[in-house]
């Protein structure tokens, strides 16, 4: 793989809370020299992010993020609005407990209220899979399944619980491969890394290094 079909798997990242508009005018730019597929920014830069991209590079952001305890509605009405200013993917985080709770029926709710409110949108549902069990990782990506999502992804990258795994997404691609998109985020780093998550399965990369992970491969 070179450095032009990696980057077609990535969501160049932006969430930290102290980022600010600078910050995000870099990040654009700097996806246009990358030739990334997407960039993803906090809510509140979207329609900023929206103002600088050219149309060839997607516009995502985050809803319920990064702690997945909002309500229902709550969430739905943030990702409405990402949308209508520009966000064509939205990444919502689930309610972690409610998974280690295993109570499926409220994760089924949960993201099917975000799904309804967004329905020409792309939508990820981050499950924070460090903190599952392999069992109820499953269970989580045949929720999002059943709830018409289009993407399952491992984590928010701010759980002290760590990001992505090679094992995870290897889970996540046995049970809902080919059927929903599966992002990697969260501790991605370096190249190697990165490579062998797709071959784990995953079918898209959110990097804040996406930099220094292109840079392991040549143009």
């Amino acid at each position: 793989m070179n450095h032009l079909q990696l980057a077609q798997f990535i969501d160049h990242t932006l969430l930290k809370p102290e980022a600010t508009e600078s910050d995000v005018r870099a990040l654009c730019a700097q996806a246009q020299e990358l030739g990334v597929f997407a960039v993803c920014v906090s809510p509140t830069f979207v329609s900023l992010a929206k103002s600088i991209l050219p149309s060839e590079i997607v516009l995502a952001t985050v809803c319920g993020f990064p702690s997945g305890k909002h309500e229902s509605s709550i969430k739905a009405m943030e990702a409405a609005l990402a949308v209508q200013f520009g966000a064509r993917e939205v990444d919502m985080v689930i309610d972690v407990g409610s998974a280690l709770a295993n109570d499926w029926t409220a994760i089924v709710a949960d993201i099917t209220a975000v799904r309804l409110a967004i329905p020409d949108a792309v939508l990820k549902v981050i499950l924070e899979t460090a903190a599952l069990s392999n069992s109820q990782i499953e269970q989580a990506c045949l929720a999002a399944k059943e709830a018409n999502a289009d993407f399952v992804k491992t984590s928010t990258g701010f759980h002290p619980s760590g990001g992505a795994s090679i094992s995870a997404v290897h889970i996540m691609h046995q049970t809902v491969g080919g059927d929903l998109g599966i992002k990697a985020s969260g501790g991605i780093r370096d190249t190697q890394f990165a490579l062998d998550l797709i071959d784990a399965g995953a079918t898209r990369l959110g990097l804040s290094s996406s930099a220094e992970v292109l840079a392991g491969l040549p143009k």
